[in-house]
């Protein structure tokens, strides 16, 4: 192995861990399996708080690269700097920190300070990209997009096309705030005269009291919303080909991956019009509607419940656009273009 293919790759602990599952460690986990298979010596360092990620970037050695998830870089932004003057660090900017409901003052200046810093900041969306340089945090010449992949196990096969369910609803995500559960749960009170079941599927350990509250309103839905916590890989698959419609009432997404499984499956998307879903789901197949609006959300969803047209529309375009879904390969591979270059 030579000295310029060695990574220190700095990332939350419990990338790999199904409660903690959420979109930025799905990437994360990609690109380590990834690289090791295109030659690199990829080195993880699992961080927990700013005296970790210091201590990590302190042992990378000479010749390696910086690779740091750009969560845990805002953490310990002194040190992104200290490192910056030794080695090449490089910041995957999974969210625009700045751009997130509720973000603290000190979370928005570690993200200023350590995007600063970096020789390289990979961004997960086109949308990402614009709103970092638009906010003067990474110059146009030191970001560059590698969007996300999509499941490969979801396949390409015509019969593995969503059945005709129209009422069969699935939301895919981790259960907080910026997720917008709560608004899907709004939305679907007024439409209890409808014929549907909802699967919200994901993580409930990341916004615990959020998720209970989520759950407690599931319950009065009297089996009609399902919640499955964690789902692994064989039964979200599945949940994805027997549903009829993926919805994604986000408040904030820079790219949304489970919309980029949806696509890899032939799945129509009902989603929020804000972040990077735009991009995401351009070309059709999708119905966006204004974030925090339940009420634009409850519209949408009677129209898919009630338009025969709709649906065939919305059906026939994400079937057309099943081959344009991305894949994890090219995103590393793209990285690893990424880094070589560097």
């Amino acid at each position: 192995m030579t000295r310029d293919r060695r990574i220190r790759f700095i990332v939350p602990e419990g990338i790999d861990e199904p409660a903690r599952v959420s979109g930025g460690n799905v990437y994360d986990r990609h690109l380590r399996d990834g690289l090791r298979r295109a030659g690199w010596d990829v080195r993880m360092s699992d961080t927990t708080g700013a005296a970790d990620v210091e201590a990590a970037l302190a042992a990378v050695e000479p010749g390696e690269i910086a690779l740091i998830d750009g969560l845990v870089a805002g953490w310990a932004p002194d040190a992104v700097e200290s490192a910056s003057r030794a080695t090449r660090v490089v910041v995957i900017a999974h969210m625009v920190v700045a751009a997130f409901p509720g973000a603290t003052v000190g979370a928005i200046d570690g993200e200023r300070r350590s995007l600063r810093d970096a020789a390289q900041v990979i961004a997960t969306s086109t949308w990402a990209a614009a709103e970092l340089v638009r906010r003067g945090l990474v110059n146009p010449d030191r970001i560059a997009v590698v969007e996300p992949g999509s499941r490969d196990t979801l396949g390409d096969a015509e019969s593995e096309l969503a059945p005709d369910l129209d009422g069969d609803l699935l939301c895919v995500g981790v259960v907080a705030p910026h997720k917008g559960q709560d608004l899907l749960l709004d939305a679907l009170d007024g439409l209890r005269e409808h014929d549907w079941t909802c699967t919200v599927a994901g993580s409930q350990s990341a916004a615990p009291e959020f998720a209970a509250r989520i759950a407690s309103a599931a319950a009065g839905f009297a089996g009609r919303v399902r919640m499955t916590g964690v789902l692994d890989e064989t039964a979200v698959d599945a949940a994805y080909r027997r549903a009829a419609v993926l919805v994604a009432p986000s408040r904030s997404e820079s790219f949304g991956i489970a919309l980029a499984d949806a696509r890899r499956c032939g799945l129509p998307i009902i989603a929020t019009r804000v972040g990077g879903i735009p991009d995401t789901v351009s070309g059709g197949g999708a119905i966006l509607v204004p974030h925090d609006d339940p009420g634009a959300l409850a519209d949408a969803l009677r129209s898919w419940m009630t338009d025969p047209g709709l649906r065939a529309r919305l059906r026939a375009e994400a079937a057309r656009l099943r081959p344009r879904a991305p894949r994890w390969r090219d995103t590393v591979a793209r990285v690893d273009e990424i880094l070589v270059s560097g």
